[in-house]
């Protein structure tokens, strides 16, 4: 069994987030990382680990009118997820293992009392989806709306990756 993190990401941000948590769960599992335009619609039987994340927008999950927006806002600079999200992707998720774990994760901008979580809205999709959720979700800090990450965001997020594995010890395939 492996730890599989799925990710969408407009500028990079939350794509480094999701492989420094990748690398923090490859220090006791196999982890791989799929961006959510080539993540498996069907999870198997050998994932005991979903983490799922993306960038907050508009106060959660992106939308296809945020994504151009965000496309827009890029300022030429390429996009990392350019097709569907992580809100289109759970809404097709199927998993084959009723003994799946999951996890959810958001990138946003550090700004005190700024209401609303990408990480929420995943979770909630998650359970829908019938699995167990190993953790309360997480959120990761930009600077603005492009990034940078905030300094040390990237060690807390291979640190949470590591503790979501030393708490789900999934078997080494």
């Amino acid at each position: 069994m492996y730890a599989l993190v799925v990710y969408e990401s407009m500028y990079g941000n939350t794509k480094a987030v999701a492989e420094a948590v990748a690398e923090g769960l490859a220090s006791v599992m196999r982890a791989e990382v799929a961006e959510v335009a080539t993540a498996p619609d069907v999870v198997g039987a050998d994932v005991g680990l979903l983490v799922v994340g993306g960038p907050t927008h508009a106060f959660g999950m992106s939308r296809v009118s945020t994504r151009q927006s965000a496309a827009q806002q890029a300022e030429g600079a390429p996009l990392v997820s350019r097709g569907r999200g992580v809100r289109e992707w759970l809404a097709a998720l199927r998993t084959s293992s009723a003994a799946l774990d999951a996890a959810a994760f958001d990138t946003r901008v550090a700004k005190p009392r700024m209401p609303g979580s990408a990480a929420g809205g995943v979770a909630r999709r998650l359970r829908k989806a019938g699995v167990r959720l190993a953790c309360p979700a997480r959120s990761f800090y930009v600077e603005g709306t492009l990034g940078p990450l905030l300094p040390g965001e990237l060690d807390r997020a291979r640190e949470w990756g590591e503790s979501l594995a030393r708490a789900h010890k999934v078997p080494v395939a």
